[in-house]
Parts: structure tokens; sequence; C-alpha cells
């Protein structure tokens, strides 16, 4: 494509925007709501490929069908309507899109420079009034380069410098100017909460409160003391009529949160620290739907299976601090052998670029650890569990009929180091063609950088 072909094409796709955002806003919507809207986009089929499901299935020689946004058909020998894009996928895989389900991409943007530094309100131990997706900026280059690694889904959460760092939003990896662009349609929001060394270092290291893993914890009670409290009252204002309380937007997410409405995600290492966390829950009645980071999951596996909570990890990460220092290249394997749902995730703006090559050395390490462990398994580390642990598995994460057309060819095995996605469709919209990389959009970031190969034609 030549610079002017580009501008041209760049020209279309911003009057297309424009107009589709002129008829969101005539529309009547909750403010911060998705406004995110696939394109129009004909059926495609996909033939003759190793389809990982992510149901626990394989099927060699398989087709997929792509219709009306939609995973319409997974068998064999699908028949395509008249029009459809025929895939030949021959010695490639297809599996379910990637979906990440701890990033901060947009929040830690690129370049990384102060400007671009928003994932931490690093002022209080507790701030549940803040939202990351107000921080998210939708330029970041780095959606660009995960979605070339067979993302389709993230979720953006804030860091881990608070005992609760705010509310997190869940993203579909598509090309956007705003954040709402982006936004995937009716995910639950989730809280970001943290336990162990960064809050007490962050708070600690000022003579302030806290300093200690039980100053951590008396942090978490004490909010949910007062959250319990304000949703009594909130409650009964709306049952008889009564004053309600001064609006408190930490305490709605708090309330939300313990009426189910918000899922829990917590950055927590130590199995004893999950434990203890699980007691808290338990004492204000809420739900953990995952521990992320976990890398001591693989101690208390039977724990997690029976309050039905995830551990979100890493393959590999260990040791760069002191309540990392218990962590085992099987432990994402040994929670998986347990029973319990096992998630892989990046927590990085590189390793978001290869989470298929993460499931991979997880897979080898149960494997030496003498674990047996299919593809059409360990792909569901990075597809269905984190789907689940993000409250969307009845809408992606699996290649089923109904579900949101996320859909990656790979290129080969999915799990090998020489695997690239040829192919990535988002709601059975083509978002990325390794064949033709110069018709992929780019950021507004990048546009007009001198050196691009496309400025030299």
């Amino acid at each position: 494509m030549t610079h002017r072909q580009l501008v041209a094409a760049t020209l279309a796709a911003l009057l297309a925007s424009a107009c589709g955002q002129q008829d969101q806003g005539n529309a009547q919507r909750a403010p911060y709501s998705s406004t995110y809207a696939p394109p129009a986009a004909v059926a495609v089929l996909i033939q003759h490929a190793t389809v990982l499901t992510g149901t626990g299935s394989r099927i060699d020689d398989g087709d997929v069908l792509i219709q009306d946004h939609r995973i319409a058909q997974v068998g064999k020998g699908i028949a395509g309507p008249a029009g459809a894009v025929v895939v030949d996928a021959r010695g490639r895989w297809v599996t379910p899109g990637i979906i990440d389900p701890h990033s901060h991409l947009g929040v830690y943007a690129s370049p990384e420079v102060w400007a671009m530094s928003d994932g931490n309100e690093a002022t209080s131990p507790t701030t549940p009034n803040v939202w990351s997706e107000h921080s998210v900026w939708p330029q970041d280059p780095g959606f660009e380069q995960a979605r070339m690694g067979g993302v389709t889904s993230m979720m953006i959460l804030p860091g881990s410098a608070n005992l609760i760092g705010g509310r997190g939003t869940l993203l579909k990896n598509v090309p956007a100017t705003t954040y709402q662009e982006m936004k995937f349609p009716g995910a639950p929001q989730v809280l970001k909460m943290a336990c162990g060394e960064n809050p007490k270092r962050v708070y600690g290291s000022e003579h302030k409160f806290p300093s200690t893993w039980m100053g951590d914890v008396a942090g978490y009670r004490e909010a949910f003391a007062k959250a319990t409290e304000y949703k009594a009252k909130r409650d009964a204002a709306r049952k008889k009529g009564g004053s309600a309380p001064d609006r408190d937007i930490g305490m709605e997410t708090l309330a939300d949160v313990l009426d189910g409405k918000i899922l829990v995600e917590m950055h927590c290492y130590r199995a004893d620290q999950m434990a203890t966390m699980l007691d808290v829950a338990q004492e204000f009645k809420f739900k953990i739907s995952a521990f992320h980071h976990a890398v001591e999951a693989y101690k208390i596996g039977p724990q997690l299976k029976a309050s039905d909570t995830c551990a979100v990890m890493w393959a590999d990460w260990w040791g760069f601090k002191m309540e990392a220092y218990d962590g085992i290249r099987e432990n994402v394997a040994m929670v998986d052998a347990a029973g319990a749902c096992a998630t892989i995730h990046s927590d990085d703006p590189i390793g978001i670029q290869r989470l298929n090559q993460e499931a991979g050395k997880a897979m080898a390490a149960g494997w030496r650890a003498g674990l047996d462990i299919p593809r059409e398994r360990a792909i569901r580390w990075i597809t269905a569990n984190p789907a689940k642990a993000l409250g969307v598995a009845d809408r992606v994460g699996t290649l089923e009929s109904g579900k949101d057309g996320d859909v990656v060819v790979w290129s080969e095995d999915p799990f090998s180091v020489y695997s690239h996605a040829d192919l990535v469709y988002i709601d059975g919209v083509q978002r990325y063609d390794r064949a033709h990389p110069a018709a992929q959009p780019e950021s507004d970031f990048k546009l007009g950088i001198l050196g691009r190969e496309e400025d030299m034609q």
C-alpha cells in the first residue's frame, strides 16, 4: 500500500467512525457504557484445520464457520453460505481468541514516560472510587502488538500499589478512538485488590498505614465493614423510602461487590495470604473470582477448587521479590491437575504478545512433572478459563455455536515458539492478516513517524 492509498483508507475509516459516533451520541445510553459495535462482515469458512475448541475437544481436519459476527458451526465438512470467504487452513491450527485476564495496556502505555503512567492512584490505601477505563489511552501501540499475538480481549486493571485499587474494564482488542468503542458490551466490571508486599511497601515506606501484612488485612476489613453499613442504609432507603446516605462513589463500588455485581480480581502471591483473603471474603459474604500472580497456588489447589476461585498465573516468573520465592514452573499444571481453574496472564506489554508460548512453557513443565496435559486442555488456560475468571464465559473463550466470533488461525501448533497468528478475527471481522502487514490499522501515535517503510513509497 502506498502512502497515498494509506491516507485515503485512513480518511474513509475516520469518516465512517465519525458517522457511527454521531449516531451513538444521538442515542440514549448510560454514561461510560460501551459504544462498541462490530462493522458489517461477510461470512468466513475456515477449512481443514486442526481445531482446538477450548471446550477440551480437538478436531483434526476441522472447519469453523463464522457468520453474523458469531460462531455458526464447528465440525467437519461444513458447507458455508454463498459469498462466504473460504480460508484453506491445511497444516494450520485454529483456536478461540486469546484472552489476557491481567493487562495494563493503555494505562501504562507506550512510550513508557511519566505522562503515560496512569495505572496507580497511589494516594490512599483504598481507592475503590477510581476506574481504570478512565485512564485507558486507545492509541497505545501495545494494543496492535497484542492483536498480532492473537489477543482478542483483555482485562485492563489498575496497578497494585493499593489494598483496593479500583475498577477494571474488559476491552475488545479493536482499533478505536475512545475506550468506549473498545469496551466489551455487557461484561461485568471487576474490582482490583492487592495483598502482600506492594501496599505495605508503598505506604509503609512513608510511615503510613498499612506497613505490615496484618495492616493490609485490617484495611480490607475496615473498608468492607463501612461498605456493609453503607449498603444497609442504601437498601433500606430503597425499600422503605427513607433518607439515603450521601452518595459515595467508592462505597457504591464496594456495595456492588457485596451484591455480586462486581467481580473481585485479587493480586496475591502466597498460599497463606490467599487462604486469609478467602476468610475475609467469607466474613463479608463476597466472592473472589480470581487470585492474580498466585505463584504459590499449587499449594492450595483443592481449596481454590472448593471456593471456585481461579488462579491467574505466569508460566515461570519467580524469585524477583520475597513473596515470589516459592514460585515453580509446574504451578499452572498442578493447579489444573487439582481440578481448579488455571489461567495464564501477561501483566506485561511484551508477554502479552506471546501468551500462546507462555501456555506452551507451562504445558511442557507439566509434562516433565509427569502430568498428562493434551493441547486441547492447555488451550483453555488462555481462552476458556480467563473467560470464566472475568465473567464472560457465556460469550467468549470457546468455539461454540452462538458465541462471539473471536477466532485465531495459527501458522502451526500454537504452543510452538515458531508459530505465528496468521489471521485474527474479532466478532467475525478480520482485524489482522500477517500476509498483508501494510493493510493493518496503526495507532495514531505511530502515524507520521519517519523511517517507516510505507513512508518511503
